[in-house]
């Protein structure tokens, strides 16, 4: 039996969300350090455009049509697999009715594939998402965090108002950059532990990966002109 939306929204609300509220505040200020790699964004409201209602939350279905609506944003630090995370879900019947609302945490980063820096992201539709962060154009000079493509692999804990927590494993992916062809969909997948039900069908949601130290590995797969590796014949003495 389903239970009714108002009353899971108003106890997410009391019990979960005054936590999760604290790390999100949280998470601007751990960005501007130098201790993690990236910070993440998915289905928050800095990722919303007005017009464009699909961009949050994120949204990943299961083969029988439940389906999960999920954002949240933390930082990841590439070289010892570490992650801070968290954010809120809401599952859905095949019908939309409300099954179980309440938030999530991450407690491992099993991996990460960088797609590559992509300068200019942060323009969309002709406006800023966020204050200017370019300074020249030379690989290396800037000024502040770089948007990124990439697939991070999470081990979460899903913490609902109602019920028993359960692990899962959350993929995000954010096709920026240069994104292999079997990625090219962005948004999130989502499954359960011990034999559970996988949400394998990205319906909707943005991500999005900003670069905050310039020697992570996404640096590496920065989008460059090609150089011709053969060197121009010499001139001849005049």
């Amino acid at each position: 039996m389903s239970l009714p939306r108002a009353f899971l929204n108003r106890l997410t609300a009391r019990v979960a969300l005054p936590g999760l509220t604290l790390v999100l505040a949280v998470v601007p200020a751990m960005a501007q350090t130098s201790h993690s790699d990236y910070t993440l964004m998915v289905g928050v409201r800095f990722l919303c455009d007005s017009g464009d209602s699909s961009a949050c939350p994120a949204v990943v279905k299961s083969a029988n049509g439940e389906n999960y609506e999920m954002s949240g944003a933390g930082t990841l630090t590439t070289p010892e697999r570490s992650v801070i995370a968290a954010g809120t879900f809401t599952h859905k019947s095949t019908d939309g009715v409300v099954l179980e609302t309440g938030v999530w945490v991450a407690s491992e980063l099993v991996s990460f594939d960088s797609y590559g820096i992509a300068p200019g992201a942060l323009m969309r539709e002709g406006r800023a998402l966020g204050p200017p962060q370019f300074g020249p154009r030379r690989m290396g000079m800037f000024s502040g965090p770089m948007p990124a493509g990439g697939l991070a692999v999470l081990r979460i804990r899903l913490l609902p108002a109602l019920g028993f927590a359960r692990n899962a494993t959350l993929q995000v992916n954010c096709a920026l950059g240069k994104v292999p062809a079997e990625h090219q969909t962005e948004g999130i997948k989502l499954a359960f532990e011990r034999g559970g039900v996988e949400y394998d069908e990205e319906i909707s949601g943005r991500a999005l990966f900003l670069l905050n130290r310039f020697g992570a590995s996404a640096a590496a797969k920065a989008s460059a002109p090609e150089v011709d590796a053969k060197p121009a014949p010499s001139e001849g003495p005049q």
